[in-house]
């Protein structure tokens, strides 16, 4: 049992909430916590859409959520307070999650072993009886926590160096953020051609994430996220969000099916997400390709596999089941 009290238990939640540049940008705010639980709110806001047409929040806004909900039980179930990581998450799409309206994850940590702490969770929105997702992680326990020596100083120093109060944080989530040369830590060859992954407006969260997408001549797409600071999950590392990078999983893998499959009505939609982190991502670029494993007449398989140095060293490696868009849904 956690030897938190009441209080103390909440003062660290908004403590480690606080610490979290994405999360003080996306406006995350604590709603509750007990021993081994916690609920967390994400604000309605227009940058969530994912489908502008339909109105729709994009999938890896609840995956971000849910990631930083799941922390913060881990958290509260703690007896004493030491580091810890996602290794793996699952998302349960049950229905679609309407844009412009608030998100609540509660998560609940049901089994905390020496080395692994399980934890599951609801996604809901007001107005809504029945969840709009599921969520089930494991954790890590006592993991490093020292500062990562494999990046410039100056990109661990972009990374952390600044926490936006909420007010410049809601602003930069307006459009896609403003970074000064001097914090872009690329990784792209400069001979690589690419372009806006969509047209800007059709998804607001992908140019939130200003995900581009690179010509390819033997293979499919290859989707780039530029790095920013708003993106860091961990500035102790520092390392990004693991909710974001399941984010920009799912967009390319969405992209992909696009890219693969012209002749499609519509945008496909996300029935289910797995991810495995396999090491964390650091203050740079990162990268996305993806495979479809199997499709058929209303679902597809998807795997992708997201890198930053060397393609053969992936940070996290992930899949997802889609429904297709059909012409007489």
């Amino acid at each position: 049992m956690s030897i938190f009290t009441g209080n103390d238990r909440r003062a660290w939640a908004e403590a480690f909430i606080a610490g979290i540049p994405y999360a003080v940008a996306s406006g995350m705010t604590l709603v509750e916590t007990g021993p081994g639980h916690a609920s967390l709110l994400l604000p309605a806001r227009s940058t969530w859409t994912g489908d502008a047409e339909r109105q729709l929040i994009h999938p890896g806004c609840l995956s971000v959520l849910a990631d930083t909900a799941c922390g913060v039980a881990v958290g509260c179930a703690l007896e004493e307070l030491e580091p810890f990581a996602t290794l793996d998450l699952r998302m349960d799409y049950l229905r679609p999650p309407v844009a412009e309206t608030d998100l609540i994850c509660r998560a609940e940590c049901h089994r905390l072993s020496r080395s692994v702490a399980f934890v599951r969770g609801e996604l809901t929105q007001p107005g809504q009886t029945e969840p709009v997702a599921t969520v089930y992680a494991t954790f890590m326990r006592a993991t490093a926590a020292t500062r990562r020596k494999d990046v410039p100083a100056e990109a661990a120093s972009a990374a952390t160096a600044v926490r936006p109060t909420p007010a410049q944080a809601a602003s930069s989530l307006i459009a896609p953020a403003s970074i000064e040369p001097s914090q872009v830590f690329t990784s792209v060859a400069a001979d690589v051609p690419e372009a806006l992954a969509v047209p800007v407006g059709r998804s607001p969260y992908v140019d939130f994430l200003n995900v581009h997408q690179q010509q390819q001549v033997d293979a499919g797409p290859v989707f780039r996220m530029p790095f920013k600071p708003e993106l860091i999950g961990n500035p102790v590392l520092p390392a990004l969000h693991g909710g974001i990078l399941a984010g920009f999983g799912e967009t390319a893998m969405i992209l992909h099916l696009l890219a693969t499959n012209p002749q499609l009505a519509g945008v496909p939609r996300s029935v289910d997400f797995a991810i495995a982190y396999m090491r964390s991502a650091k203050p740079i670029d990162t990268f996305a390709q993806s495979t479809t494993v199997r499709q058929g007449n209303r679902v597809a398989l998807v795997m992708v596999s997201l890198w930053q140095d060397d393609p053969r060293r992936p940070v996290v490696q992930a899949r997802g089941h889609f429904l297709m868009p059909r012409e007489d849904a």
